[in-house]
């Protein structure tokens, strides 16, 4: 099977049997969706969705969140992983958004990652739910999915994203981006993938690998 075939293959499965995915992270405008997303680094989104309502009902805009104390936010989100690192970014992510970018979320992935607690996953999510731009988040799920699926043998985040956009049409970037994070998180899962209930093997490098042996 060619490279071409498997994502075809792969993309016209979720196409047409999934053609809506979208965010798990509960949100209602760009800022909030910024700090979802900087809360759920390493951490799910069931335990963000958790605590975010609390911290936007105190907190409802940059302006002040920026204003806020470290005393202030951290007990909002004292339950996600490494709270105090978080805390820490959110005020000076706050601060320099308002100071910089007059409160807006910029669509620019370099002004994005110039943001405290924003790396390059995080500035794709933000460009690519917000602004519709044809950029591919790569997190642990997508990274998985795509090195068991066939996708990509990147070794770095970035060079799975680079393979993936090189594809995958730019029309499809955004949705692509979801499809592969919830088929890791509730198929491709990583223990104990659930092969056996997994509509993709017939394109799926690992489980070829595995049923060839």
């Amino acid at each position: 099977m060619t490279i071409r075939q498997r994502y075809e293959g792969i993309v016209g499965w979720f196409a047409q049997n999934q053609p809506v995915a979208e965010s798990e992270l509960h949100y209602q405008n760009p800022f909030q969706l910024l700090v979802a997303v900087i809360l759920s680094a390493q951490c799910t989104d069931k335990r963000v969705n958790m605590v975010t309502p609390a911290l936007f009902e105190r907190f409802t805009s940059a302006r002040e969140l920026g204003a806020a104390t470290f005393e202030e936010v951290y007990p909002f989100v004292k339950s996600v992983s490494y709270p105090n690192a978080k805390a820490r970014h959110l005020i000076e992510m706050a601060r320099m958004l308002e100071s910089e970018f007059g409160g807006t979320v910029p669509s620019d992935i370099d002004a994005l990652m110039r943001l405290p607690g924003v790396g390059r996953k995080t500035a794709n999510v933000i460009a690519s739910i917000v602004y519709d731009q044809p950029v591919i988040a790569v997190d642990t799920h997508v990274f998985r999915v795509s090195h068991r699926l066939g996708l990509s043998r990147g070794a770095t985040p970035l060079a799975v994203e680079k393979d993936l956009e090189r594809h995958i049409p730019e029309n499809q970037r955004a949705i692509a981006h979801h499809w592969l994070i919830l088929h890791g998180r509730y198929v491709c899962t990583a223990r104990n993938p659930r092969c056996a209930q997994c509509p993709l093997t017939p394109w799926c490098r690992d489980y070829s690998s595995q049923t060839s042996k």
